[in-house]
C-alpha cells in the first residue's frame, strides 16, 4: 500500500507563496505520474499539476506561469511551487499517485493540505 503526505500549507497573504510537499512511502520512479490537485469549499475537486515518470508536465490553465510541480526521485518527493498566489487558489490541495499493478491504473491520494490565501 502506497502512503502519500502532504505538507507545506498554510495561510498567506495573496502575492505569496508557498511550497508543499508530497512525501511518498514508495520510489516515485515507480509511479506513472504524480499529480496535484485542489478542492475549494463546495467545489469538485480539480486537477492543478501533474508530472509524468518521464518528467513531462501539465498545469490547469489557471496555475500556469505562476506554478510549478517537480520531483525529487531521491527523496521520493514531489513539490509544488505556488507563487503570485490568489484568493480564488485557497483549497485544500491532495497529493495523487499513479501506478499501475498489471494492466490496471491504481490511484494513491493523500489526506491533503489546507492552504488558505487572504485578500
Amino acid at each position: 500500500q502506497v502512503q502519500l503526505v502532504e505538507s507545506g500549507g498554510g495561510l498567506v497573504q495573496a502575492g505569496g507563496s508557498l511550497r508543499l510537499s508530497c512525501a511518498a512511502s514508495a520510489s516515485t520512479f515507480s509511479f506513472n505520474a504524480m499529480n496535484w490537485y485542489r478542492q475549494a469549499p463546495g467545489k469538485q475537486r480539480e486537477s492543478v499539476a501533474g508530472i509524468s515518470s518521464g518528467g513531462s508536465t501539465n498545469y490547469l490553465d489557471s496555475v500556469k506561469g505562476r506554478f510549478t510541480i517537480s520531483r525529487d526521485n531521491a527523496k521520493n518527493t514531489v513539490y509544488l511551487q505556488m507563487n503570485s498566489l490568489k484568493p480564488e487558489d485557497t483549497a485544500t490541495y491532495y497529493c495523487n499517485a499513479e501506478k499501475f499493478s498489471g494492466l490496471r491504473l491504481m490511484n494513491y491520494w493523500g489526506k491533503g493540505t489546507l492552504v488558505t490565501v487572504s485578500s
